[in-house]
């Protein structure tokens, strides 16, 4: 027999099934994504790296050395990072930025209000936040009377750190039209590297910083005029979602709007919105 047919697995080299429970009820519990068994093998490929950064042998290792010896304190922000998805594009879904630009800033303006407070409650590597504030920044343009502010949150550090940078592969930036382009996005003069910058005047409009939904209250400051939280509501069961709903609406002025992800809904919710458009609903 061939070694190449022979299973080589170590010991310790699989999440136990006692082990997998803790770690999918912490998770569950710090930030409300489900982690269901069919994602075993998903777990474990993203926590190896962990397992090599904290110099533990095996997978029971680790956990004892989270749940038995104190490791969560220090290793939660961490263990966060690799389970949490973060898909993002600018422009995604474009509607939103289309419905945004024709019907909401407009009627935010016309009722008088002089500086429109936005949030990316989800903002993942910052496509979100910096495609919101091109939008704005146009916006303000033809309506020198307005300022905007665009606040970023997301609960992965990684994630947070690369959308400060501002620093994207090139293709990723290519849903933003050319005019946006030119004016906002900056490519690297050296030649060869496919990589683009947000330009520092729209990066230093985004604000970013870290939050978990799960908390109980979110502190935003004031009431918000604008929320996007989109395509995180799906990894939440019904409970968590409608908590999670209910306190966005809790930092949502009367008047204001909030977008959720396409294949997302909030049927079945008590909440103070009204429906405007494809997944787009204004507080009432």
């Amino acid at each position: 027999m061939s070694m190449a047919a022979v299973e080589t697995q170590l010991p310790g080299d699989r999440i136990s099934k006692r082990n997998f429970d803790k770690l999918a009820r912490f998770i569950y519990d710090y930030s409300g994504i489900k982690m269901p068994p069919t994602k075993l093998t998903m777990l474990e490929g993203r926590l190896r790296r962990r397992l090599r950064a904290t110099r533990h042998a095996s997978f029971d290792d680790y956990c004892d050395f989270l749940f038995n010896e104190g490791g969560l304190e220090q290793e939660t922000v961490y263990l966060i990072d690799v389970v949490t998805t973060n898909k993002t594009d600018f422009f995604r879904e474009a509607k939103h930025f289309e419905y945004m630009q024709t019907v909401a800033l407009p009627t935010l303006a016309d009722s008088g209000l002089r500086t429109i407070r936005t949030w990316s409650s989800a903002c993942s590597t910052g496509a979100e936040p910096y495609t919101m504030a091109m939008v704005l920044a146009e916006f303000v343009e033809s309506r020198s009377d307005v300022s905007y502010s665009v606040l970023a949150t997301d609960l992965s550090t990684d994630v947070l750190q690369t959308a400060r940078k501002g620093i994207y592969a090139e293709d990723l930036v290519a849903p933003v039209p050319r005019d946006l382009q030119k004016k906002y996005v900056m490519v690297a003069k050296q030649q060869g590297r496919r990589e683009v910058r947000i330009s520092p005047k729209l990066r230093s409009r985004v604000g970013f910083a870290r939050m978990n939904l799960m908390d109980e209250k979110y502190p935003v400051g004031d009431m918000m005029h604008l929320i996007f939280c989109r395509n995180v509501l799906i990894y939440f069961d019904k409970q968590t979602q409608a908590g999670v709903l209910g306190r966005l609406c809790d930092c949502l002025a009367k008047g204001g709007y909030m977008f959720i992800g396409h294949s997302e809904s909030i049927t079945g919710f008590d909440l103070p919105l009204k429906q405007v458009s494809n997944t787009v609903f204004q507080r009432i």
